[in-house]
């Protein structure tokens, strides 16, 4: 079996480290060379996915292609569709997911619950939102928009300009959303195979770095009733299936204070919400993703103790990292730890440059042990 992955960052490498248990041989497109997947593999094409000729290329040298984001140019997946490679997630899933205003369209349509949206054209369009809803809004690009990036907070009318601006709504186009005040965020993996064959992971607690909107710590399982997880899993499901996604996927919701969930938006790939599979689940994330697009029997998505917590490792500074991290031998000495550095040779303030996962007998003895190995490392 072979599988070709578009993009090479740290979601196809530790994709790769799945596909190894299981005999699945990787090749990697990605357009600058020296990726850090890519430096797992002999089997890479460097250059522009547009191109016919490296397409054909690549093409050769798989039998299923995935993908790492979901900020593709769906007629990039129709054309390997076209050269006889089945792409999955495909070029429909992505044309309904790449664009966030037309993946929450598809989302109304299926009667799934979604705080209030709608296209802004003029920040006039965003005066009127925020008067109707209340304020705070949310501005957010429609496409390319993740980990804060591509997102505003309009606490007023006095502040539209500046995000307006902000976000290049020149360039790109936006839509608004109202706020959510939210308990906590949540999110989900759900694994879907081309026969429609669903496995779900818990529900977990994702918390965001304040300043910045970037995910820090992951939390298994989320601290929620039973019943706020049956529906949030429930909705999940119902999303994967709307937009007819094959794969892993990562589902983020909100728990209203009234323990009301909200759907906030998917990411049709292995998500960050997920990497506390690897060492927290009987089979990891990644393991999944490729079980499901090449149709295998899904694995079991049971936690394999009672709490398992996931730390991000995040850049402090713009450098070029040292390819010995400081502090990596004082994480490692930490018992129960396990660290994950993902090859990157750049660092900017809040990239994801690694994580940390522990398991525990409850969720705070995993995540005082993840914390305390992710923060000696230092990039």
């Amino acid at each position: 079996m072979r599988v070709g992955i578009l993009g090479g960052g740290q979601l196809a490498r530790m994709t790769i480290a799945a596909a190894i248990g299981l005999g699945i041989d990787v090749a990697i497109f990605e357009r600058e060379a020296d990726s850090p997947a890519g430096r797992l593999t002999t089997r890479e094409v460097v250059g522009p996915w547009e191109d016919a000729a490296l397409q054909a290329r690549f093409a050769a040298l798989c039998d299923v292609i995935t993908l790492e984001s979901e900020f593709v140019d769906p007629a990039i997946l129709a054309a390997f569709a076209a050269l006889g490679v089945p792409v999955r997630p495909g070029a429909a899933t992505l044309a309904l997911v790449g664009d966030k205003l037309r993946q929450k369209e598809t989302f109304a349509a299926h009667a799934l619950p979604l705080p209030p949206f709608r296209a802004v054209e003029t920040p006039a369009e965003v005066a009127r939102a925020g008067a109707e809803w209340g304020w705070p809004i949310v501005l957010k690009a429609r496409r390319l928009s993740y980990d804060g990036y591509g997102n505003a907070i309009v606490r007023d009318e006095a502040g539209i300009a500046a995000a307006w601006d902000g976000l290049g709504a020149s360039d790109r186009a936006l839509y608004a959303e109202a706020w959510v005040p939210f308990r906590r965020e949540l999110a989900v993996m759900v694994a879907r195979s081309t026969g429609g064959a669903l496995a779900t992971y818990p529900v977990v607690e994702t918390v965001q770095a304040v300043e910045a909107q970037i995910c820090r710590v992951v939390r298994a399982p989320a601290a929620v009733t039973p019943e706020v997880a049956a529906r949030a899993t429930e909705i999940a499901r119902r999303a994967v299936e709307a937009v007819e996604a094959v794969g892993v996927v990562g589902v983020e919701l909100f728990e209203r204070e009234d323990g009301a969930i909200l759907l906030n938006e998917i990411a049709p790939r292995p998500h960050n919400s997920g990497h506390y599979t690897i060492e927290g689940c009987v089979a990891s994330q990644f393991e999944n993703h490729l079980r499901a697009i090449f149709d295998l029997p899904l694995g079991s998505t049971e936690l394999v103790a009672p709490a398992a917590v996931m730390v991000n490792i995040l850049g402090e500074r713009a450098a070029p990292l040292d390819p010995t991290p400081r502090g990596l031998p004082e994480a490692l000495a930490v018992p129960g730890a396990h660290i994950h550095l993902y090859g990157k040779r750049q660092s900017r303030p809040g990239r994801k440059l690694g994580h940390a996962t522990a398991l525990g007998p409850d969720v705070p003895t995993a995540e005082g042990i993840a914390s305390r190995a992710a923060a000696l490392v230092r990039l």
